[in-house]
């Protein structure tokens, strides 16, 4: 297998982003990390059973987006909102975090509303095309076929490691693959990565020592997951 067929085979598109560098513009159409703006007439913040607020941690406006995963097709407007302290890894979504997804069809208001102590700094969103994302090594996604031929690639000295073949973007992304510190893990069937929120000095933003809050969505039940590891 020639190594431009794995690159080939291995490549995904993916939109990354930057906090911040820029002015923001105050249209709906902006994204954010560390705040939240759209919200149906009828919803704030939203809280756990406990009766404490969840943390904005991300708005994402998906048709400006250069690319969006396909999962997400009909959905025009994404929010993300996470307790404090972070919900169990894998933990069902609706009490310590919560994702709204909003149509086309779906009337939003601006409404300007904060959670008393939310560390994560809000800054607008650039986003960036990343025409080839790689999986890291040991972070699953690679087809054991390829992973074969990557060794052997390796021991007769064609390349010196598989980093030298490829690229991953660690930043906030939608797309791609995750960003895993350790072992990479397995969500389930129909199950695929859609975005990251990594950890981010410029936004005030550790997922626990330098990892990133992952979530996956499951293409047959629309139900979505959330995974993090850190180093």
């Amino acid at each position: 297998m020639e190594i431009q067929e794995i690159r080939q085979r291995l490549a995904r598109p993916a939109t990354k982003f930057v906090a911040g560098g820029f002015r923001p513009t105050k249209e709906t159409e902006e994204s954010w990390i560390g705040k939240v703006i759209l919200f149906r007439p009828d919803e704030v913040i939203p809280r756990n059973k406990a009766g404490d607020e969840l943390h904005p941690y991300a708005q994402f406006h998906l048709p400006s987006l250069p690319f969006i995963s396909p999962i997400l097709k009909g959905v025009r407007t994404l929010t993300l909102f996470v307790s404090d302290p972070f919900p169990e890894q894998f933990e069902p979504m609706g009490n310590n975090w919560l994702i709204r997804e909003y149509g086309a069809d779906d009337v939003l208001i601006r409404k300007e509303l904060s959670v008393a102590g939310s560390y994560i700094k809000h800054f607008p969103l650039k986003a960036e095309l990343v025409a080839e994302d790689f999986p890291l090594w040991d972070g699953g996604g690679m087809p054991e076929d390829i992973e074969a031929e990557i060794l052997r690639l390796e021991r007769t000295g064609e390349i010196q490691s598989y980093y030298d073949l490829i690229t991953h973007a660690y930043e906030h992304k939608i797309g791609g693959y995750p960003s895993f510190c350790q072992s990479g893990v397995d969500p389930g069937d129909d199950f695929e990565f859609v975005f990251q929120i990594s950890s981010d000095p410029k936004i005030n933003l550790n997922v626990v020592d330098g990892g990133s809050l992952m979530f996956w969505k499951n293409n047959t039940t629309g139900t979505w997951a959330i995974y993090y590891d850190f180093y």
